[in-house]
């Protein structure tokens, strides 16, 4: 089921713990997801494993 389907979440703190959980299940009922950390070598690994493609990132 698609429940976050056409929504849109920003998620902090997303590289490890409650953040990357709160990512995954997110990208997995279907929202678009904003992650960001600190931690900006695992950014996309939420994502990664939903079978999603991340985005073209742009740091400014």
């Amino acid at each position: 089921m698609q429940r976050l389907a056409g929504k849109t979440a920003l998620i902090t703190g997303a590289a490890r713990g409650i953040g990357r959980a709160f990512g995954e299940a997110y990208a997995r009922e279907g929202a678009s997801v904003a992650i960001a950390d600190i931690n900006l070598g695992r950014q996309n690994e939420p994502l990664a494993k939903s079978g999603r493609k991340p985005p073209p990132w742009r740091w400014t």
